[in-house]
Order: structure tokens, then sequence, then C-alpha cells
């Protein structure tokens, strides 16, 4: 399977594809795309835009969003269905079995809509244990604050992606739950002891490694690496790969996120040389993306194996039954 050879998955800036922007996709053939509330208007337009990325490039390129439900959802009403944010959702159900139901179900509602415009990715389910102190721009999308019950609903979540033929990002590793920050303004450190976070934080993680792709979270745990954030830590992608175990293909959080430091390319730079596979640019700037794609650089073999393995789980799920999952979530 071809999955491209750019180690980068890039943005665009508006609802078409500019020529420049075509031709530029052509000739770095970056591994994927990522849509914003900025490119989708109706439904016939965003399946024209996921049509003309992927023609830019020549192949079933994935296309990649983030549709949590609640606060994060770049596709919305009046197209759209709105969804309660996932705390809140899963907080309200009688029992977890109930809430893993109902979450499962959810996802493979977002998945028909994702699927019927083009796009096959979803950066989703968050497996981050939330408490307290958890940062508002997060909470309330995480599942809960015991590893147990966000295992079990990250579970249903990916599951219910798969089911409507959606890839699932699982986000953020190792564990973005104990930021007090806002990861798109400040550069969290976490202090906690690796015994807490082994416990509580990557436990999650551990249980769904088995998932095709993630994630990186731009935190400093201070118990592993003192200076450098996980997304750019080879330590830290070291925990994620072997203490973790997580094998599928890994991507940055969004470079553009002013946790991290330097200019675009040395941030691109730091995190490929720390091992991660993928380099996540958001904005679709042009001068910026060609600064990312020169220092991602191309897909060496082992990137090119998980890509080509994680490309291998989509599957064609046919028409789905929206109204029978629609009355089966109902039923509570």
């Amino acid at each position: 399977m071809n999955a491209g050879s750019g180690a980068a998955i890039f943005g665009c800036a508006g609802t078409t594809l500019s020529s420049n922007e075509a031709a530029f996709f052509r000739d770095c053939d970056p591994f994927g795309f990522i849509v914003f509330a900025r490119n989708i208007e109706t439904p016939d337009q965003v399946a024209r835009l996921t049509d003309a990325l992927r023609e830019a490039v020549g192949r079933d390129a994935p296309v990649l969003i983030d549709q949590e439900g609640g606060r994060v959802q770049r596709m919305r009403a009046p197209h759209w269905r709105e969804w309660a944010p996932p705390l809140e959702t899963v907080l309200t159900a009688p029992d977890l079995a109930s809430a893993a139901r109902q979450m499962r179900l959810r996802a493979q509602l977002i998945a028909a809509e994702l699927r019927a415009v083009g796009v096959d990715a979803n950066c989703a389910p968050v497996a981050d244990v939330a408490s307290a102190s958890t940062h508002p721009f997060l909470r309330n999308r995480c599942y809960g604050t015991d590893p147990a019950v966000v295992t079990a609903v990250a579970r249903a979540v990916a599951d219910g992606l798969l089911a409507g033929g959606v890839l699932p990002v699982i986000k953020h590793m190792p564990g973005h739950g104990r930021s007090m920050m806002d990861t798109h303004h400040d550069l969290p450190r976490v202090t906690a002891s690796a015994e807490a976070l082994e416990a509580v934080d990557f436990a999650p993680f551990r249980a769904l490694a088995d998932l095709p792709m993630a994630m990186t979270a731009h935190l400093v745990f201070e118990a592993f690496d003192q200076d450098l954030p996980a997304t750019q830590s080879p330590r830290m992608i070291r925990v994620i790969r072997e203490d973790i175990g997580f094998g599928g293909l890994l991507m940055t959080d969004d470079l553009n996120m002013n946790a991290l430091s330097g200019t675009l390319a040395e941030r691109t730079a730091r995190s490929i040389a720390a091992g991660v596979d993928i380099a996540l640019h958001c904005s679709g700037e042009m001068a910026e993306m060609q600064a990312v794609a020169g220092a991602a650089g191309r897909m060496g073999p082992a990137t090119l194996r998980r890509a080509g393995a994680a490309l291998a789980q989509r599957r064609d799920v046919g028409v789905p039954d929206v109204a029978g999952l629609m009355a089966e979530l109902a039923h509570g």
C-alpha cells in the first residue's frame, strides 16, 4: 500500500484547494491531510475538497479531522450533529457499561458523517486522565478521572470509529491530564513521579497500545526528561514505544502550538529526531508548510511500515444504518 513518502500531515487554507497548494502537495507527497472549521461549509463542498486533496497526491491519502464531540468538533450544525462534551455524556450515564455503549454508538454516527464527506481518520479517542486541576481547554474533552473508566470509554470510541470505517488517532500520548496550562499558549511541566504517571496517566495508553495511530503531548514530564516536551524527547518516545508499548504510527500534536519553541523547521526536526513518525502542521500557511516539509523529510522504512499497517485498518463498511444507530442510542 502506498502510504506516501513525506513525513508530514498538512492542512490547507480554505474551502477549496488552490493550484499552488495542489502543486506543493504533489511535490512533497505528505502522508495525509487534516481539515478544520475554516475548510468546512457544506457536505458537498467538503467532499469536493477531500477529493481534491487526494487527487493532488494521486492516491487514497488519509484525511484527518478533530471531531470529538462537544467543544472540539469541526463539522457542526446545521449540516452535522451537535454532541454534548464527552465528560458530560460519561458522567450522566447510569453506569460504565452504558457510558461505553453510548460513546461507541456516537463514534459510529460520527464516523458515518465523516466517511460521507471523504474524511477517514478522527483525532479521537482522548485517553487523557482528567483531574480537578486539568486545564479547562482539555477537561471536559476527557472521559473521566479513573484510568479504568477512561480506558473502557476510549476503547469503545475507537471501536465505534473503526466499525464506521474511520481510523482512530488516540491522544495525547503519554498523557495530557495533569496539564494545568493550555499547550496552545504555554509549555506545561508535570512534576508527578514516574510511579504515579505509570499507574494513572500511562495506563489507558498502555491498554490501547494496539490502536493504529496516536498523537503526542507537548508536555515536559520531569520524572523522565527535565528539559524537553514529550513530542521532542527521545526519552519520552522510548517510554511510548517500550514502556507503553505503542507500535503504531506516532504523529506530533500541532507544531504551531506555543508550548514548543524555535522555528517551525527546528520544531519539526527535533520531533522527527526524537523518534516521532509524522509532523503535524495545521494552519495551511504555505511558507510554514514548506519549512515543515523540508525539515520532516521522507519517511524511513520503519515509519513506512507503520503507516502502511495503519492504513490497512481502514475498511469499506458500505452504507451505514444511521437510523438504526440513532434508535439504539436513544434507548440509552
